[in-house]
């Protein structure tokens, strides 16, 4: 399976956290993430793990913890924008028990994600942030043209 898209994402993986040259390597492996070492010893053993990759939409992430290591159990096959919404840039925002990104809250109160984060910025609580309304009509203001 040396051609197969899954022995390259093996490939990359152990790079990134296992070789200090690897360009990504400040971002996974200076950082402490390391690949297990059932999967470094073996292709097989990975492949047995995570299976086949779906479609070319797909590439390895670690989840459900970003920080945590490639092992059993934190790894999956994901498309890019649910990697997108497991990284360390995301902002999360709990309130009453409801755990948000930023963008999830800001669409659901027609905000821009802008608005809650300089709110933020200037002091604002979270749940302030959130739920007070925009001052000139939310997202959808910026979109209704003049006649």
């Amino acid at each position: 399976m040396c051609t197969a898209p899954e022995f390259w994402a093996w490939v990359a993986m152990i790079q990134r956290c296992h070789a200090e040259n690897h360009p990504n390597f400040k971002h996974y492996g200076a950082r402490g993430i390391t690949v297990c070492q059932e999967w470094r010893d073996s292709f097989a053993a990975f492949f047995a793990h995570v299976g086949a990759r779906p479609s070319a939409q797909y590439s390895i992430d670690r989840f459900p913890d970003n920080n945590g290591n490639y092992e059993p159990g934190n790894v999956r096959w994901a498309k890019r924008g649910e990697q997108m919404r497991n990284t360390r840039a995301n902002h999360w925002i709990e309130i009453d028990g409801v755990r948000k990104l930023i963008t999830d809250w800001a669409a659901e109160r027609d905000l821009h994600q802008t608005t809650i984060s300089h709110r933020l910025a200037r002091g604002m609580s979270e749940r302030d942030a959130v739920m007070t309304p925009a001052r000139f009509g939310g997202r959808r203001a910026s979109k209704i043209a003049c006649t």
